[in-house]
């Protein structure tokens, strides 16, 4: 007789499927598309309690529900719910800005929540999955998602070419993740995280050129979600092109999605292995850190610029991932939970800088900006102080932790090359900071402000200033999870 499954543990995804669908479907009914805002936020805040009362491990290992896992959903949350505030504000001047051809194509945007609550529930799945094929599937879908997200405004070329080279570029990344998974499964019998371990420890097969050919598959496959170099041409061009709020998103959800799916297959599959693929990993943070400081040297988009600098914060989490370890994976996860915060605070002010015939999306847009709008001003410093790391943001505190990590694993190596890449940033993140308060405006923009847009950024930075002040908080917090992990 066949015995149905515990669905405890994957309480939150079913949730989040179900409230997903429900958003799509009531978009028909509900004309004000701010409303359908509103129930996403709160389906995301009905799946966080869920998530908070879920744990354990079901379908025959294939799903696990451990604090590892709650720690990166927190994430996927806290940057879903901080994307949907800056977006409801942003597709209503979208809506003005596309004027008649708004009118013509009846472009609908209720679908819009409901591709980013799709895009969430598969990162949620990747935090929790004890198998490789889950893995995928959860994958997929956040990818599928963000596909159609970074080209929904199809009548801008630029949204169009984002989600072309994202589609075609990720379809690769999915081909060599999938000959990971192949090589694995062919070598073990198994696509079990946790009965690929023990087949590799039993049979000492951990150093022939099977495993290692499929571990710098997997690091292919992840480099790309997560942006690293050589991995990172897609990032650029699909952050540039694609809605701000959507630009927001993926910098920090799918970008965390793939650090948790990474630490998963490494620190379980192949935890025995960790001197091999550590080697691997070391020369793509260094060219990681290395591309994305030196060529946002030269950008005049902030968005853009941001890219690069998404990637060079990739190339700073991988220390963590390199180190290994419970501080060495505690300090990873606690830097991705800051970056939620300054990263999405600054898309926030590119947003507000968004007017009807004005897309403030050039860094010489913000000249003089303190004189005309001194808060947004000072909000905007305080995100650039903390990206590039200056105490006492929580930028530092990430930073710190993640480099402490690398010295005491005996990696100094390492983190004195990511003190010197974190140094050359301080140009282009402190270039916005001159161009705001030491020059004169070139033209007074009425910001873009709304009530959701003032909750997020008020959110934001708190969280960037108290985690500064108060990071033993955040810190416990990730070396608890780490610990059930």
């Amino acid at each position: 007789m066949m015995r149905m499954p515990d669905i405890g543990p994957a309480m939150p995804e079913i949730v989040m499927a179900v409230l997903a669908m429900a958003v799509l479907l009531l978009d028909l009914m509900v004309k004000r598309k701010a409303s359908i805002a509103l129930l996403s936020i709160l389906t995301a805040g009905i799946v966080a309690y869920f998530v908070m009362a879920s744990s354990g491990v079901t379908f025959s290992g294939m799903y696990i529900a451990d604090s590892y896992s709650l720690f990166f959903k927190l994430i996927f949350l806290i940057s879903l719910v901080l994307s949907i505030l800056i977006s409801i504000r942003y597709i209503e001047l979208e809506k003005l800005n596309f004027g008649e051809n708004y009118r013509l194509e009846k472009v609908n945007f209720g679908e819009y929540y409901s591709l980013m609550l799709f895009s969430t529930l598969g990162m949620m799945v990747m935090a929790s999955a004890g198998d490789i094929i889950v893995l995928f599937l959860g994958l997929e879908l956040m990818s599928l998602s963000l596909y159609v997200l970074a080209g929904f405004f199809r009548h801008d070329t630029k949204s169009n070419e984002a989600s072309l080279k994202y589609f075609l570029l990720g379809a690769f990344a999915s081909a060599f993740l999938l000959y990971a998974m192949s090589l694995i499964y062919g070598m073990t019998g198994t696509t079990n995280l946790n009965a690929i371990a023990k087949y590799i420890a039993a049979n000492g097969i951990g150093h022939n050129s099977v495993t290692m050919l499929s571990m710098m598959l997997f690091v292919v496959a992840f480099g790309f979600k997560i942006a690293a170099a050589p991995f990172h041409m897609w990032a650029p061009d699909v952050y540039e092109g694609s809605p701000t709020s959507i630009t927001a998103f993926m910098s920090v959800g799918p970008k965390a999605a793939g650090f948790a799916a990474l630490g998963r297959v490494f620190f379980m599959a192949f935890g025995d292995l960790q001197i091999d693929w550590a080697g691997i990993i070391i020369p793509i943070a260094i060219l990681t850190m290395a591309v994305g400081n030196i060529l946002a040297l030269s950008q005049t988009n902030i968005k853009r610029m941001l890219a690069y600098s998404s990637i060079a914060h990739a190339g700073y989490a991988l220390i963590g991932i390199i180190a290994g370890g419970t501080e060495g994976v505690a300090s990873m996860m606690n830097y991705l939970f800051i970056y939620a915060f300054m990263n999405i605070g600054a898309f926030a002010i590119v947003i507000m800088l968004r007017t009807e015939g004005f897309k403030g999306e050039e860094i010489s847009d913000y000249e003089g900006l303190a004189k005309s709008h001194p808060l947004a001003s000072a909000l905007m410093l305080i995100f650039m102080f903390s990206l590039t790391g200056i105490p006492p943001t929580a930028g530092f505190v990430g930073k710190f932790y993640l480099f402490m990590a690398a010295v005491n694993a005996g990696y100094t190596w390492l983190a004195i090359v990511a003190v010197i890449f974190s140094s050359i940033s301080a140009y282009f993140y402190l270039r916005i900071v001159m161009n705001m308060y030491m020059k004169e405006p070139r033209q007074v923009v009425k910001l873009s402000t709304s009530l959701a847009t003032n909750l997020a950024l008020t959110v934001t930075i708190l969280a960037v200033l108290l985690i500064g002040v108060l990071p033993a908080g955040v810190i416990s917090m990730a070396r608890a999870a780490v610990m059930g992990f």
